[in-house]
């Protein structure tokens, strides 16, 4: 915010729409943790007798917020940048327009490294996605400069068509973020987790089959189940004692699992 709040001014002197386009997208940045924000508080809630399992889908559903406050600032750049080009303008103050790409660069690159950093340790999907869609408007920023480049040897052109350059360049991340949220909507899981919740159950002394392993995300936390095969011929309390070990297991080996339910029945014999 405080970036595009120093962007901003520097618009209004030079007529940028490069610069312009850059800055709304910044503007929009700043927007994408309201909602972000709003779900983590909403998550702190806990579990209750509504919502047994907590208030974690509203981080997915902040993503979806986020997709669309980023497909609105693409509208935008475009409108301002095919604007310009059916009735440009001159473009002053170059040296300032310039200071504040490179100024939008350092500050979006210092928020991805950021949010990408936390977003990867607690799991959040949305939040690593705000962290790219932040790097990737680090990258545009500069992109201005280009624009500024062919202002100053007699290119004007150049400043409107860097606008939709950035304007493509968000509907990618549109398209990129989308997918990611939409697979946590419908309880997508990646392979890898699935795979760690398999293999895990397998350490344990007793387990003689692991059948239907399943997980999804709830927020920014795994939640899974496994049926697990046993010697028919075990009392109801040693099968009990294993499955305690099978879920301490899945909880060692499985990094953001949140809960586990382990099912146990009598493993074939044949």
């Amino acid at each position: 915010m405080l970036t595009a709040a120093i962007q901003v001014v520097v618009v209004m002197l030079s007529g940028s729409v490069g610069l312009l386009a850059d800055t709304i997208h910044n503007f929009a940045d700043a927007g994408t943790s309201i909602p972000l924000w709003i779900a983590f508080s909403l998550t702190r809630r806990g579990a209750s007798r509504r919502f047994t399992y907590g208030y974690g889908k509203t981080e997915d559903v902040a993503g979806a917020v986020i997709v669309l406050i980023i497909f609105f600032s693409a509208c935008v750049a475009a409108w301002e940048s095919v604007r310009k080009i059916i009735h440009p303008q001159p473009v002053q103050y170059l040296g300032w327009a310039a200071a504040a790409a490179i100024l939008g660069f350092l500050g979006n690159e210092a928020v991805a490294i950021f949010r990408i950093r936390i977003g990867r340790e607690i799991g959040s999907a949305a939040l690593v996605a705000d962290g790219q869609h932040a790097r990737i408007d680090g990258l545009t920023s500069l992109a201005v400069l280009v624009g500024l480049l062919g202002v100053r040897f007699g290119l004007p052109i150049l400043d409107p068509i860097v606008g939709l350059v950035i304007t493509v360049a968000i509907l990618f991340i549109v398209k990129d973020t989308a997918r990611t949220i939409w697979s946590r909507l419908i309880d997508g899981i990646e392979p890898e987790i699935l795979e760690q919740i398999e293999h895990a159950p397998r350490h344990v002394p007793g387990v003689l089959e692991v059948r239907n392993a399943r997980a999804r995300w709830i927020g920014h936390r795994v939640y899974g189940e496994v049926e697990i095969g046993v010697d028919p011929k075990l009392s109801m309390t040693g099968a009990d004692d294993i499955a305690c070990e099978v879920e301490r297991a899945l909880h060692a080996h499985v990094r953001l699992l949140e809960g586990a339910a382990v099912r146990v029945r009598p493993a074939d014999q044949g």
